[in-house]
């Protein structure tokens, strides 16, 4: 059980960490291999693409084939990535490295969760594990962000590619230690292949609208055209899940108030704080001077906030009940980054902007893990837990781009293409304020939606039947989510990441 739950907590520090550790190496990737601008932006857009639309595959792939054979699929497929990345000679090959590191990670993210489900039953157990988990995302998030600044600086970028490889040979070998984990299907059990399909090009085109927003207009040809291809292709997905025997996406699990509301509150979250620590890191380099290093020390009392916050919630959770600690924490959250929108200013310093409001934020961010795990999958039945995780990853997925694309362009409105710092923190505070928005609406939801009794009973571990928690990578590290978003050209001032790259290592 504990080498389960090892391999588990490895492989969220691992996607967490090779996220924001590849963020901040942009600007010396560019130098070394000649990148263009904008061909650096797809060093982070092809790890979002592959990973955002193969998430469903990998998690229902996990319930046909077993949780095993697609643990050792992805870790052998991040690994071999991570190192031909690293010994890249040209921008073709680093690319196709990173598509292939998102392809790993869209088959380990959902069984990473799915291991804890397997070791510990719901009750008390669980939420420490849970908790545990969102500690594990969270510390990778920050050792990324941090370690980044200083292996670019002593080593080059190839550093922060090949930091992978010994972690993958850590967790092939915990997990070769591991004791049963869950199996295949039933024998009947097929892949449904024409939803596989239509989710991943839909799925795609979505994020691929999105993050193209950064060069392309929201009503221009291209991004009007992409998105308007991702709905007819999503909505053909619909429509073939609901005359298939075993579909990728069973419709009826999202009628399930818990799972809809779940997956509703992860996207809304994903949304606002993704898009807000963008602006922050932007504000900090580009407005206050930070260099990227400074910049990832400055996010690590966030991280110690949402390991505040899990250890909160883990010891609150039979008492409050997922539908009040959800409340509380998205709450939280839309308070700390409000804090944001209130201190933001061209001589603002470092204990007013960005330590009260990140600490508020991360404990809201940090309470919100556990009663999510629960609500995400409540009455899944045990062969769709990788279905429910693959959804509630896209959740997050989807969120986190939609969210930044909207308020990058929002920021854009109000800041003009002026690139005085006057007009840039006007800019970023409505961006804070919009973010804030989106996470009250989130606390909001778990109000309406979740059912009082249920959701007692799932936090205090009598609900019924075996679940599992949110297989995301990860809702626990903002600082490193795999989310790819458009950019603000702005200034490179103080040392700050070069304007055409220039990206929140949050995501």
């Amino acid at each position: 059980m504990r080498w389960l739950l090892l391999v588990a907590l490895t492989v969220q520090f691992m996607v967490a960490l090779d996220m924001s550790v590849v963020n901040v190496a942009l600007p010396d990737m560019r130098a070394g291999l000649g990148f263009t601008p904008q061909g650096l932006l797809w060093v982070v857009n092809a790890y979002a693409l592959a990973f955002g639309g193969l998430l469903m595959l990998g998690g229902r792939l996990a319930d046909l084939l077993g949780s095993r054979p697609v643990l050792i699929a992805g870790l052998v497929l991040f690994g071999a990535a991570s190192l031909a990345g690293g010994f890249a000679r040209s921008p073709g090959i680093l690319l196709a490295a990173r598509a292939v590191q998102g392809v790993g990670a869209a088959a380990l993210a959902p069984v990473a969760f799915a291991l804890i489900a397997i070791a510990f039953p719901a009750g008390p157990a669980r939420s420490r594990a849970l908790g545990l988990w969102g500690m594990a995302g969270a510390a990778g998030g920050a050792v990324g962000v941090l370690a980044g600044g200083v292996l670019t600086d002593a080593a080059g970028w190839r550093a922060v590619m090949l930091v992978n490889v010994p972690i993958v040979a850590f967790a092939l070998f915990a997990s070769l230690r591991t004791g049963p984990t869950a199996g295949p299907a039933g024998a009947g059990a097929r892949l449904d292949v024409a939803g596989a399909l239509l989710a991943t090009a839909g799925t795609t085109l979505l994020v691929l609208g999105l993050v193209g927003t950064s060069t392309h207009t929201w009503g221009s040809a291209r991004t009007l055209t992409t998105l308007g291809g991702a709905a007819v292709l999503l909505v053909a997905f619909v429509a073939v899940e609901q005359r298939t025997a075993g579909p990728l996406l069973r419709p009826g699990l999202l009628k399930g108030r818990p799972v809809l509301t779940a997956n509703l509150f992860c996207l809304l979250l994903s949304s606002g704080q993704f898009a807000a620590f963008y602006f922050v890191s932007l504000c900090l380099q580009q407005v206050l001077g930070y260099g990227p290093t400074a910049t990832g020390a400055a996010f690590l009392p966030f991280s110690a906030g949402v390991v505040v916050g899990s250890v909160i919630a883990t010891r609150t959770v039979a008492k409050l009940g997922t539908r009040r600690l959800l409340a509380i924490g998205g709450t939280l959250a839309a308070l700390g980054i409000a804090g944001f929108a209130a201190t933001a200013r061209t001589d603002a310093t470092f204990l007013t902007f960005v330590l009260g409001p990140s600490v508020v934020a991360a404990v809201g961010i940090g309470m919100c893990f556990v009663p999510l795990g629960t609500a995400a999958t409540t009455d899944v039945a045990p062969g769709e837990t990788g279905m429910a995780s693959g959804l509630l990853n896209s959740s997050r997925q989807v969120g986190g781009s939609l969210g930044l694309a909207v308020l990058v362009t929002v920021a854009a409105q109000v800041g003009g293409d002026s690139d005085r710092p006057a007009d840039l923190v006007s800019g970023y505070a409505t961006a804070f304020w919009a973010a804030a928005g989106l996470l009250a609406a989130g606390a909001l939801a778990a109000l309406v939606l979740l059912p009082r009794d249920r959701a007692a009973r799932q936090a205090a571990g009598s609900g019924a039947g075996p679940v599992a928690g949110p297989a995301t990578a990860p809702l626990a590290a903002p600082l490193a989510a795999p989310v790819a978003g458009p950019e603000i050209s702005q200034k490179n001032s103080g040392g700050a990441v070069d304007p055409a790259v220039s990206r929140s290592t949050q995501g």
